[in-house]
């Protein structure tokens, strides 16, 4: 189908066009680009696809970079930016799940068009043709449907990573995955078990930290379990617990969902509960208990993060936040400078605000309105401490081991030990952190 539309495009993409056309070749824009024109988004990057052989597009334009040659793309740098050029082409078999065998040029768009993963990203444009839309993307679009191109099981059996990219692209466009390609991911999920690690985490993470974050879709396709199954294993873990009105499983998705979007504050709702399994007693009324569960939801993410190759930074970041989830924070100055030294950052305390909001969004109602303005409390104390340059770490306190041999105590653990105790002193009581009088109480401790 090809009807007339207007897209405004870049000027450096409309001289690729241009110059391809004025040389006898087709152009479009085409893909991600087009799609997110029609939604009225600014696309991230502008591909071209062209009737022009890889070797033409070469030698038209000065500068270019053979970045996928063997597959027909060019990449043309017009003023140090650059764009991708690919030749229509047709893709042979599939043996590696990823990329095709072979590939045959071709001079007909929609064959082209044909090859593409969904119908939203089957669409090509240019100013004199209008959209070229075969497959119906345009309409899809408007219904806010993700919908292969011809047959789903063929087109997740070329590369199974499209499974996680179709319920990426319900995320992060809030639409549907139309009935017939959701059971092709159903009956195919499995296959995600052959695509690599490094390539389903950079799609987990768009599905992750997107608008609507579609968790309960990546479950019910059956996605989840082969990616991340220890969640899955949550479903049946009741909470006979005043304090919760919902099973593990659900009150996890439902923490992750309501959590600001940022990946390391997601994973951690994601996987913060994930001792619970092992953790569970019932006591003599009927209530469960989960005691020491942080400990070991710590030791069950470490393995998953590891396994899905997080970065050490974000890593640790999680297993911190993990940790000290379920910590008793009140508003008490005293107890908000403990925290704030062992966590030796500023600004995993206020993250560690975000996760209580978000795990008490997750719980039972009833209770949730106290335990808010009991944070919304820590957090006025927290600020306070920062404004006032309240003392809660051995940096910041006005003494150190220096003074500390300056007035006859031995070098030694003695040092770290009479320090600590300072430190302990000044929390409680801010007012007391001068030099000279922290000497004077250093000095009542030690015993030489």
């Amino acid at each position: 189908m090809i009807f007339m539309i207007n897209i405004e495009i870049p000027k450096k993409v409309d001289y690729i066009i241009k110059e391809l056309e004025k040389n006898g070749y087709e152009a479009y824009i085409v893909g991600g680009c087009v799609r997110d024109c029609l939604l009225e988004r600014v696309p991230n990057d502008w591909d071209i696809t062209t009737s022009a052989r890889p070797e033409v597009v070469v030698e038209l334009f000065e500068k270019t970079i053979p970045t996928g040659i063997q597959h027909g793309t060019v990449t043309v740098m017009i003023e140090h930016e650059p764009f991708e050029v690919t030749t229509y082409r047709i893709d042979g078999n599939y043996s590696d799940g990823r990329h095709p065998d072979s590939i045959e040029f071709t001079n007909n768009i929609v064959k082209d068009l044909s090859r593409r993963d969904f119908t939203i990203n089957s669409i090509a444009y240019n100013s004199k043709t209008g959209l070229v839309d075969p497959f119906n993307g345009y309409e899809d679009i408007q219904n806010k449907y993700i919908r292969c191109v011809g047959n789903p099981v063929d087109r997740f059996e070329e590369d199974a990573l499209r499974m996680l990219r179709a319920v990426r692209f319900s995320a992060q466009l809030n639409f549907k995955i139309a009935e017939g390609t959701k059971q092709s991911i159903h009956k195919k999920a499995d296959l995600i078990k052959n695509v690599s690690i490094e390539r389903i985490q950079t799609e987990f993470n768009k599905i992750l930290v997107s608008d609507s974050s579609k968790l309960n879709l990546l479950k019910s396709t059956g996605l989840l379990k082969f990616i991340i199954p220890e969640i899955c294993e949550l479903e049946d873990v009741t909470q006979h617990n005043p304090y919760h009105i919902y099973d593990v499983q659900k009150h996890t998705l439902i923490a992750t969902e309501v959590i600001e979007d940022e990946l390391y504050l997601k994973l951690t709702m994601l996987f913060h509960d994930l001792g619970k399994k092992v953790t569970k007693t019932t006591d003599k009324n009927g209530v469960d208990h989960f005691y020491t569960h942080s400990r070991e939801s710590v030791k069950i993410a470490k393995k998953i993060l590891k396994r899905l190759k997080y970065d050490n930074y974000t890593i640790n970041k999680v297993l911190i936040l993990i940790q000290y989830h379920d910590y008793r924070i009140e508003p008490k100055r005293k107890i908000i400078k403990k925290l704030l030294n062992k966590l030796e950052d500023v600004g995993l305390f206020e993250d560690l605000i975000k996760v209580n909001w978000a795990d008490t969004l997750a719980k039972n109602p009833k209770y949730a309105k106290q335990k808010i303005l009991n944070l919304i409390e820590c957090e006025k104390e927290f600020k306070h401490i920062i404004n006032q340059k309240e003392c809660f770490n051995l940096k910041d306190l006005a003494i150190n081991g220096k003074d500390l041999i300056s007035i006859g105590i031995k070098p030694g653990k003695d040092i770290g030990y009479i320090l600590n105790k300072m430190l302990e002193i000044v929390i409680n009581n801010p007012e007391l952190n001068e030099k000279e009088i922290l000497k004077e109480k250093a000095l009542n401790i030690y015993t030489f």
